[in-house]
């Protein structure tokens, strides 16, 4: 196995709030509020070309915690929501089949 340069910590955790973002210069932008179980953080992820905004609220993605932070259109970012490619190009999100307790680290 090749050794990565980057220690990515991935975490599980649950979508509390959602709402569109309009002010971000990418389009399909979405803010997100995500409980990791022992804190809650904030994530823009570009997922309204799959997922409206009130049907996220609950589900349970995976983020990347540990990237540090960004400014988006003045909402603070701070995890890397974890999705893949669909066939036309826009993020999937990554979920646990199941629900799972909140904060578990990928492995």
């Amino acid at each position: 196995m090749v050794e990565s340069p980057f220690d990515v910590e991935i975490e599980v955790g649950e979508i509390l709030e959602a709402e569109p973002f309009p002010e971000a210069e990418k389009p399909k932008m979405t803010k997100l509020w995500i409980d990791l179980g022992d804190e809650e953080i904030q994530s823009a992820a570009q997922l309204d070309h799959h997922y409206d905004a009130a049907d996220l609220e609950g589900r349970q993605v995976l983020c990347a915690t540990n990237l540090g932070s960004v400014r988006i259109a003045g909402f603070k970012s701070e995890a890397l929501t974890v999705g893949v490619p669909s066939e036309e190009g826009y993020p999937m999100l990554v979920s646990p089949d199941d629900d799972v307790p909140l904060g578990g680290t990928l492995y």
